[in-house]
């Protein structure tokens, strides 16, 4: 056989060769993510999406569908990886899926090591609203229906102020009567207009005048007001390496998956094309 006639069926043996190395869902079902051997198909992504708009989540938008699929590529990446470190079983559950990203997030997060006393100071002073311990008061109510059971209600309080919880548990119509009246702790903006501008004005053990809202007509007793203040960076520590270990984590997961992303074959075409009839 000649030299020439013997190459070309060389060629043509490695074309064929390499031909039926090829997964013939390529076609039909190309993959559009893929790292190492572990492959993601544009048929997961179009079922991601079916189960978006079951729960009434627009998809159709092109810029949405686009944030949409770069999001469910980060999510399935983090997925591969986990498999390739041999964290997962290829038929994994969505929960199997789940556990293991969080640990391979955690293990990348822990790499980091511990935020130093330093950084913990900066972040103390950089984030002053975080260890601030808002203003309060502890609130008691009596509640009536009339403006005149109201007053005989101040009155009573006038001879005797001790006597509110028992006024609460005898007269009260709101539900926290049988507690003595006792509504709880708030913040400011946590009570109706007309209780709070009345609760914050108070001394403690002191009553109100009638406040009229359209519940009824309430006399309020202050118990407590707690007035805010920022605590020291000791007494937020625990709260600070909170938030700190919460940063180091978003940005260990954001490193992570653009390391793999750069890695990895993406193909946000077969993605967002419509699929070819089988």
């Amino acid at each position: 056989m000649a030299l020439r006639q013997r190459f070309g069926l060389l060629v043509l043996a490695g074309v064929l060769g390499y031909a039926g190395c090829v997964d013939p869902r390529d076609r039909t079902d190309p993959p559009i993510l893929r790292l190492a051997d572990q492959t993601v198909r544009r048929s997961e992504f179009l079922k991601h999406l079916q189960g978006l708009e079951a729960r009434e989540i627009e998809t159709h938008d092109p810029e949405l569908r686009k944030a949409l699929l770069e999001a469910f590529l980060e999510e399935r990446i983090l997925v591969l990886e986990a498999r390739r470190r041999g964290l997962l079983a290829a038929q994994a559950s969505t929960e199997e899926e789940e556990t293991a990203v969080r640990k391979i997030i955690h293990d990348a997060a822990l790499a980091r090591g511990q935020p130093s006393a330093q950084e913990q100071s900066r972040f103390y002073d950089q984030h002053p609203g975080l260890c601030e311990v808002p203003e309060t008061v502890t609130v008691r109510q009596i509640l009536v229906r009339s403006m005149n059971e109201a007053r005989d209600i101040r009155r009573r309080l006038s001879r005797d102020p001790k006597n509110f919880e028992i006024l609460a548990r005898t007269l009260s119509r709101s539900p926290e009567a049988s507690t003595g009246g006792l509504l709880g702790t708030f913040r400011r903006g946590e009570l109706p207009p007309e209780l709070e501008d009345a609760a914050f004005g108070l001394q403690p053990g002191n009553a109100s005048t009638i406040v009229a809202t359209p519940h009824g007509f309430h006399v309020i007793r202050v118990d407590s007001h707690e007035p805010g203040r920022v605590i020291s960076l000791d007494e937020c520590r625990p709260t600070i390496l909170k938030k700190l270990a919460e940063e180091t984590q978003q940005a260990a997961t954001r490193d992570l998956v653009g390391a793999l992303l750069s890695e990895a074959k993406v193909n946000h075409e077969a993605a967002q094309a419509a699929p070819s009839p089988s």
